[in-house]
Formats: C-alpha cells, sequence, structure tokens
C-alpha cells in the first residue's frame, strides 16, 4: 500500500509503505475513504512537532470502512463506515476515565500521525477502536464527517468551551484558517453579540465572514481600536488564538478585555512572551490545549439533524494519489484560498 511519509523538516513523500495490520487485539484497520490535511501537519513539515520523526506516515483526520479487527474489539463489525477520531483513548487510565482522553496514559493520546503511523494512506491501523471510531449515520457524508475528526471538536473544546463564550459576548477570532472557521461555527452556537475574525488573507476573511463573523480585520488595520469600539472600550470578552505563532498570542493578549480569556488553540513550535507585567492586573484567563473529542458524540449528532453547517469549509478535492499536490495548495492559501483539502479514494 502507499502512504504520505515525513521525511524530515521539509520532506514528504506518497510511497509504498507497510501493509496496515492488527497487532493488538483493540486494533481495527480501516480502508481510507476520505482523508484531509491539518495545518498541525504543516507544523510537523515546519520542524515544529520533533516527537514526529523520519519515517511516519502522517495525518489525523479521515473516514474509513473497516476491513479487520481485533479480537477484542466489540461494538465494529468488517463494513462499518467510521469517522476515525484524531484523539486515541484507552478507556481505563485515570484520564481517559475523566473524559480527558488527550491525556491518556496507556498508549493513546494525539498518537495517528505523531508517534504512530496516521492515516493519510490507503488503509491505517486504529488503536483502541471502540472508543476511538464513530460509526456514521448514512445520511452523514464523508465529507462531512472528516471535518469531525479533529478541526470541529478542538475548535469548539479548547476554543468555545475553553473560552466560556455566553450569550451577548464579543469574540475574537485570531486565525481564519479551519480551525479558526470552525471556532466560528461553534461560537454561533452560544449566540455571541459579535464574532470578529482577524486575518492576513482576504479570501479566508471572506470565508470567515460567510460562516458567520460580522466584524474582519487584518492585523494592519488596527485591531485594537476597533475591538474598543465594539465593546465601549472594554476589549473582547473571549480571543482564541488559532494560528499558533508569538506574533498572534501576544496580539490576543492586547484585545481580551479585564477578566476575560484567552483560549489558545493553535500549536506552537516557538516560545512566545507572556506579558505579565500587564496581564496579571487585569484578571485575564489564559487557556491551553489538546482536544479531547469528549464532544465528538454530540457534534455528530448536531451534524445529523442539520445543527451544524460545515459544507462551506472544504474548498479543494483532490484523489489520494494527488496527496502532495494537496499539500502544495494547502500551504499556500493566500495564493490558492484553500481552507481544507479534501482527498478520497
Amino acid at each position: 500500500m502507499r502512504g504520505l511519509v515525513y521525511g524530515g523538516a521539509g520532506e514528504r513523500h506518497w510511497t509504498e509503505i507497510p501493509d496496515a495490520k492488527v497487532r493488538d487485539p483493540r486494533d481495527a484497520v480501516i480502508q481510507v475513504d476520505a482523508v484531509t490535511i491539518c495545518g498541525t501537519d504543516l507544523h510537523i513539515l515546519g520542524g515544529d512537532v520533533p516527537e514526529v520523526t523520519p519515517g511516519r506516515v502522517l495525518g489525523h483526520e479521515a473516514v474509513g470502512t473497516i476491513v479487520e479487527l481485533g479480537s477484542a474489539v466489540s461494538g465494529l463489525a468488517v463494513g462499518d463506515r467510521v469517522l476515525a477520531s484524531c484523539i486515541s483513548a484507552c478507556g481505563t487510565c485515570r484520564f481517559c476515565r475523566e473524559g480527558v482522553y488527550g491525556q491518556c496514559l496507556a498508549g493513546g493520546g494525539w498518537i495517528l500521525g505523531h508517534t504512530i503511523d496516521g492515516v493519510q494512506s490507503e488503509y491505517a491501523r486504529i488503536p483502541f477502536a471502540d472508543l476511538s471510531t464513530y460509526k456514521l449515520p448514512q445520511q452523514v457524508s464523508n465529507e462531512a464527517a472528516v471535518m469531525l475528526a479533529d478541526i470541529l471538536p478542538t475548535s469548539y473544546e479548547v476554543g468555545v468551551l475553553n473560552g466560556k463564550v455566553r450569550p451577548g459576548d464579543t469574540v475574537v477570532v485570531v486565525g481564519a484558517g479551519p480551525i479558526g472557521l470552525a471556532a466560528i461555527i461553534t461560537a454561533k452556537l452560544y449566540s455571541p453579540a459579535h464574532i470578529v475574525a482577524i486575518d492576513k488573507a482576504e479570501s479566508r476573511l471572506q470565508a470567515a465572514k460567510n460562516l458567520g463573523a460580522d466584524v474582519t480585520l487584518t492585523p494592519e488595520r488596527v485591531p485594537l481600536e476597533a475591538i474598543r469600539g465594539l465593546t465601549d472600550g472594554l476589549g473582547a470578552d473571549v480571543v482564541m488564538e488559532a494560528v499558533g505563532t508569538p506574533q498572534t498570542f501576544e496580539l490576543c493578549t492586547t484585545l481580551v478585555r479585564p477578566g476575560g480569556t484567552v483560549a489558545n488553540i493553535g500549536v506552537h513550535g516557538k516560545p512566545a512572551t507572556l506579558h505579565l507585567e500587564d496581564l496579571w492586573i487585569r484578571n485575564v484567563t489564559i487557556t491551553t490545549g489538546l482536544v479531547d473529542t469528549y464532544s465528538t458524540p454530540k457534534l455528530l449528532h448536531m451534524l445529523t439533524e442539520g445543527q451544524l453547517d460545515v459544507s462551506q469549509l472544504v474548498t479543494h478535492r483532490f484523489p489520494l494519489e494527488a496527496i502532495e499536490q494537496a499539500y502544495d495548495v494547502f500551504a499556500k492559501p493566500a495564493q490558492t484560498g484553500a481552507l481544507k483539502v479534501l482527498l478520497t479514494r
């Protein structure tokens, strides 16, 4: 079979790899039917995630069909169409029992495309299959479902819920890539008064507007004055960082009001300065987090019932074997207008 293999910083190749096989009784093997590329994959290629070593198959967002099951898997059958979560969970360790699956102590957490081979391949091994996959209703398409593998639960849990978005809030999302757009979609569930999107790319700001942002700004448009103008001079109630750079994190801390929350979603590969000399007196809360995906069943139910519309997130579609071209498109959103790229069999 073939997969997208990381070769070190800046290197990736669609090439022959060993066949995916059941290695543990709790494993499943899926035929990958739809897969996408995450901004985290770009961080890996940029050398920001040193735990990923050369030779690793990348990817952690897929929908597939089960072709093989380990002997201890009880809730699935060969032929089931499933969402493969970006987080694997043993279900029995201390953190899993608390629903904090991202911190699983028994070989789970974010492992796909990180510490074990991922899902940007023709077939993939999924550990802890009973807890790490979700059977999909017939009416939910592969394209819509794959948005629930990572970006929707990440933005909802690490952004909206950690940020404690409430009705009437002013919410600022710094970074209108797929994660930021998913944060806008899920923040709307809580009826904020204003959703402000900040990004350098006009195409992404237009996408943010289409998905519910009522104010769009570039970093050069004096965002602090604009935010204060919306909030009687106070600043935003919730600011979400959805890029992962020192500059964007530090921008977030300037936009939040006293008593507000900065919810960091982005993946950071470099240190950011925390200006406690300014923040300590303002009662600002800063949250960080890796998604736990405890919200995936609820989000899947909302998607099934038509309460979530993710149809505008996919902008480019490729066959799976064109994944290197898809990476080139996804990595240059300002030129290509790419949001999520979808690859299918």
